[in-house]
């Protein structure tokens, strides 16, 4: 019996039956709706016998616009599971009062908040910035691909793998209940015996690979790969922005990697890094992960700062204003977001003389970020502005991000920090930042470049909807929180005692309903824009008349992007060619060679998942078996890494002639 037992431990670690929260309602039945879900979803595939499809056309794709979409569809389907856990946190802060406790249990409410942060970050807002990089940033410069094509896959898969992660935790243990940045002590093997920060570690460890693979690859692309001509000061503003957000991912993202091994070692093997016996140092913890944080805050918002840029110009049809200045403006902020980290942690006693500096230098930084959005509203004076969707959520951003960065300013001042750094009116100031810049970006952006990739608009009607669920709901969700931490009242709090607070947090509540609605609109304008897709197909190419080089090719684009490598002589290159009556060539077209897709990406990610969830839950055979593998694959893909297929000249001169006549006509 004893060995049995031994053996059973050895398999399987410290994963028991117990660990599967049946005894938890609203887990449970979060487990059936999900399960019923991908047994849909699993089923209409089967149906439609798409698996070989999504296999070979997909799964295995080293297309940087298959990955990038791949990237997006990620990020909205981890929307859904993160802004679930926003709607639970609400309702439970709009009805636990006085003897009401509410219907999620303390504990189970600090898991929430921690997988809603760390979700919404690395799993929504991470993955689609990359995505929309990786779509648009080739197009921009005239390349066929990224530089390491495979490498781009293997990038997506090690995402996939970090939020399957994350969602495991759901269902199997539970998730940490110390915040999204998971502090020490909090997060020591003393206070968190169980499998909730190690889910944290693992995840964020192997999608923080993902990240940083891909930002080296993307980096490279855009230094190696320009078209003949584009000088660095001839870069679209979202390539130049798409530079320093990798620039900082490249630079910061090791740091994350080192700060959650030496966690991990804390908590595996004693090293007490972080843990005051044997010396170790808990605000070392807090200097490194925000020695990554706040940077990261810029990795998210620098390319939609791009995404504005591009989406103003090209609906008040003119170039930017101040080009120049955009670009000085962008590579300050890059400098300048690696000099104010400790502003997140003015209260734990760095003295007055450093916080006077990183107070000083966080208003500093202000400063060319209001120089953006002056650019971009003396881009719209005089233009003929055309308030489509897109150019709906610039004017909206602009109008929110303005309110975020003023109380962010009053954050930077140490002593108003001291009154307000723990309380709701910095939930509010992060969201008003977050939401009103990031996610308003990125719903420009997938507006302003659906067209580009997949060939028709997405419908309006609906467009128009989701923007003013979300930004009316927005208003609704967080400016009450404003007020309530002028009021003292301190975040992460799961039940409250003064009922005159309760109606600050019901409207909270009913702004949170309104952004659900927002959602629904979205998932609705996808819906109905793919039924009405011949309806609402765009023929020409280019349909908002854009200025960058991703218009001059088909929508969507060919696999090898450019059938010719562009030559290009202005800053606004295809509106230049445009003006010069740009023809497309009708001959002289070469066969094309590209790199074959691989299964290797999916098969690493797969393992790489398998890998953290045997570390998670100590089951060291699987986890030993599981890394030989990870070598195993990825020393065998070498040998195949070279294989190419060409497109026949033929081949590539039908593609381009089918187009010809159509984009010249339509010049």
């Amino acid at each position: 019996m004893s060995d049995h037992l031994d053996l059973t431990k050895l398999i399987f670690g410290r994963l028991t039956l117990q660990e599967l929260p049946l005894h938890v309602p609203i887990v449970l039945g979060t487990f059936v709706v999900v399960m019923l879900g991908a047994i849909a979803l699993l089923a209409v595939i089967t149906y439609y016998r798409l698996w070989g499809y999504l296999w070979r056309e997909w799964f295995t794709s080293i297309d940087h616009k298959k990955i990038g979409i791949m990237y997006m569809i990620l990020g909205i389907v981890m929307l859904l599971r993160g802004f679930s856990d926003a709607i639970m946190m609400r309702a439970q802060q709009a009805i636990a009062f006085g003897d009401s406790a509410g219907y999620l249990p303390p504990e189970h409410y600090d898991q929430i908040f921690t997988a809603h942060g760390v979700i919404m970050i690395f799993f929504v807002a991470m993955p689609m910035v990359t995505g929309m990089m990786n779509f648009v940033m080739p197009l921009q410069i005239g390349a066929r691909d990224v530089a390491f094509p495979f490498l781009n896959n293997f990038s997506f898969w090690m995402t996939v793998a970090g939020a399957m992660l994350v969602m495991s935790s759901l269902f199997i243990g539970e998730f940490a209940r110390t915040g999204w940045l998971a502090y020490p002590p909090l997060s020591d093997i003393a206070s968190s015996p169980d499998a909730g920060v190690d889910y944290y570690i693992w995840s964020l460890q192997i999608a923080g690979v993902g990240t940083l693979l891909s930002g080296i690859n993307l980096l490279v692309t855009i230094v190696k790969m320009r078209a003949p001509g584009m000088t660095l000061m001839k870069m679209p503003i979202f390539t130049w922005t798409a530079l320093c957000t990798n620039v900082l991912i490249v630079a910061a993202f090791p740091v994350l990697t080192a700060v959650l091994a030496m966690l991990a070692l804390d908590r595996y093997v004693g090293t007490n890094f972080f843990t005051t016996e044997l010396g170790g140092n808990a605000m070392m913890y807090v200097n490194l992960i925000w020695i990554w944080g706040h940077p990261e805050v810029y990795i998210l918002v620098l390319p939609v700062f791009g995404i504005f840029s591009e989406v103003t110009s090209t609906f008040s049809r003119k170039p930017l204003f101040g080009y120049a200045s955009m670009v000085y403006a962008t590579v300050v902020i890059t400098v300048l977001s690696y000099l104010v980290w400790l502003h997140h942690f003015f209260t734990m006693g760095s003295g007055a003389s450093v916080n006077s500096f990183f107070g000083i230098t966080t208003m500093i930084i202000s400063i060319p970020t209001g120089a953006k959005i002056f650019n971009w509203l003396f881009t719209m004076y005089r233009g003929r502005v055309a308030f489509e969707v897109p150019m709906m959520w610039t004017v909206a951003f602009m109008v929110t991000f303005v309110i975020g960065g003023m109380t962010g300013v009053m954050l930077a001042v140490p002593p108003a920090d001291f009154s307000l750094h723990n309380s709701l009116f910095l939930i509010a100031h992060f969201h008003n930042v977050i939401i009103g810049g990031v996610v308003f970006g990125l719903f420009a952006g997938i507006n302003y470049w659906f067209p580009k990739a997949f060939g028709y608009k997405l419908d309006p009607f609906w467009g128009k909807c989701s923007f003013w669920f979300w930004v009316v709901g927005f208003y609704f969700a967080f400016m009450p929180l404003y007020w309530l931490g002028f009021m003292g009242v301190t975040r992460r709090l799961s039940h409250f005692d003064d009922p005159s607070l309760q109606i600050w947090f019901q409207i909270a509540a009913f702004g949170a309903f309104l952004i659900l609605l927002g959602i629904i609109s979205m998932l609705m304008q996808f819906w109905v824009s793919f039924r009405r897709r011949h309806e609402l197909r765009d023929v020409t190419g280019d349909p908002w008349g854009g200025r960058t080089l991703e218009w001059s090719t088909s929508s969507p684009p060919p696999q090898y992007n450019f059938a010719f490598t562009p030559q290009v002589h202005e800053g606004d290159a295809w509106w230049q060619m445009k003006q010069h009556r740009y023809r497309r060539p009708t001959d002289g077209f070469l066969p094309i060679h590209m790199p074959l897709n691989t299964p290797a990406g999916i098969l690493l990610g797969g393992i790489s998942f398998v890998f953290g969830f045997a570390m998670i839950w100590y089951m060291w055979p699987l986890a030993a078996l599981s890394f030989i593998a990870l070598l195993a694959v990825a020393i065998g893909h070498t040998f195949n890494y070279h294989r190419e297929y060409y497109i026949p000249a033929d081949e590539v001169h039908r593609v381009e002639a089918s187009r010809t006549e159509l984009l010249a006509n339509h010049v």
